[in-house]
């Protein structure tokens, strides 16, 4: 049981997370590829999810933190230099090729559990596939005829690409490289080092570098939260209050109270002086001026963040409610009758407050970014003065989105409501280019 753990205002909890996430302010990282392993450093893995509406989710949030992101230079650490591969941390991710070692019991549950299925009913063509690896390299699910479906999860699937996937999730196969979304598959033998793949740390400490890279990557997660937040780190609810007990003793997390949530959350050991940092910025900056103040962290002019859905930030739903109230759900999976806000949206990240959501759109084809829609939360005006800065801010996030995207123009959307904010971004979206703004048909 903790005792005495460190109370932290709400303000400074805030101010503290823009600090870790390395959002203070955003894109402040330099551009070149090693800042890409300089966020996966800090934030230990980044998940993956192949829909592209505004650009892929870890690309999202390598763009909120890196000045002038390239998807290239992630797709190179990953398929060419190999310093970073895919695996299942929280669902599917990419950690450091370095810590394969710590995520390979995911590997081994697997391989024991297909051979007692998938590879002992499809046998032959388990080796057939393999062996055309083997003999002659990486292959595709479509670069082999496909045979009859079987039923493969959540529905029937052609038997190459589910067998396929099987050899990759028991590491017997690894993905060489993608196309497009299209899985390149190879021997993972021949994709990492010998003397990597001969590591086998214990299972329990594997589980507990897994567990402890969710709390690295959050930054403030507590003992609960729905089942993805922890997915793969324990066998059982009460085996992770173990684990995470035993990081406590090591001295791995630290408890602290926050103001106006209940039960303790962790910080990682390595973001204490963050915590000592955020701490000190807010008492420095005192009493705020306006419910929506957001301060200057990390000393310099706030800056506004396009969150990816699946940004660690956002991670712990409960967490943005209750620290930010922020009422985040992510609705691709909502039918659109059902939807509340829309098909691809994102939070707006000012300072250390998010202050409304954003839905954009890239049509590579026609290089737009369209702005489909804006919301903002209760109270905070866009326009107002006390937000003095923000509009340039928001122009600056939308210019550095477009670049990424390629896009040679900005559709902002010509709904009323959005009128007097569309006429206060135009001029700035523009600057020196004046085709970089438009209003969405």
């Amino acid at each position: 049981m903790t005792h005495h753990a460190r109370h932290v205002s709400a303000r400074a909890a805030r101010r503290y997370l823009a600090l870790h996430h390395l959002l203070a302010p955003p894109r402040s990282l330099s551009a070149e590829p090693a800042s890409v392993m300089r966020v996966v450093g800090r934030l230990g893995s980044l998940q993956f999810d192949p829909l592209e509406v505004a650009g892929r989710n870890h690309d999202l949030v390598l763009l909120a933190r890196i000045a002038g992101y390239r998807r290239q230079w992630t797709d190179d650490l990953l398929y060419r230099e190999r310093a970073l591969y895919e695996t299942y941390n929280k669902m599917l991710s990419l950690v450091p090729t370095a810590e394969l070692p710590w995520y390979r019991h995911a590997w081994d549950q697997e391989r024991e559990t297909h051979e007692q299925r998938a590879f002992d009913e499809h046998a032959p063509l388990v080796e057939e596939l393999l062996a055309r690896i083997r003999d002659c390299g990486p292959l595709s699910s479509t670069d082999i005829e496909p045979r009859a479906a079987i039923d493969w999860y959540w529905r029937p699937t052609n038997q190459v690409r589910a067998l396929l996937e099987a050899l990759a999730e028991a590491g017997i196969l690894g993905i060489a490289r993608r196309e497009g979304n299209r899985r390149v598959y190879d021997l993972t033998e021949r994709l990492f080092p010998a003397e990597l793949l001969a590591q086998r740390p214990p299972e329990h400490e594997q589980r507990l570098h897994k567990l402890r890279s969710r709390y690295q990557a959050n930054g403030l997660l507590g003992a609960t939260g729905e089942y993805t937040l922890w997915s793969g780190t324990a066998r059982t609810a009460p085996h992770r209050n173990e684990l995470r007990a035993e990081l406590e003793t090591r001295g791995d997390i630290v408890a602290v109270q926050v103001e106006g949530l209940k039960g303790h959350r962790y910080v990682p050991r390595a973001s204490l002086a963050l915590l000592d940092a955020a701490e000190a910025e807010v008492a420095a900056e005192g009493d705020p001026a306006h419910a929506w103040a957001v301060g200057q962290p990390g000393g310099r002019a706030p800056g506004v963040a396009l969150l990816a859905p699946l940004d660690p930030l956002a991670w712990d739903r409960d967490l943005l409610v209750r620290l930010y109230g922020f009422d985040y759900r992510w609705e691709v999976y909502v039918p659109a009758a059902k939807r509340r806000w829309g098909y691809y949206v994102l939070p707006l990240l000012y300072g250390d407050r998010l202050v409304g959501r954003i839905e954009p759109r890239i049509d590579r084809k026609a290089k737009v970014l369209g702005v489909l829609d804006l919301w903002w939360e209760a109270g905070f005006d866009p326009l107002d003065p006390a937000h003095d800065g923000f509009v340039d801010a928001l122009a600056e996030a939308l210019r550095a989105h477009a670049a990424f995207a390629d896009a040679s123009r900005v559709a902002l959307p010509r709904t009323g409501r959005h009128r007097a904010l569309a006429q206060a971004l135009r001029p700035r979206l523009a600057g020196n280019r004046p085709g970089l703004v438009g209003s969405k048909a």
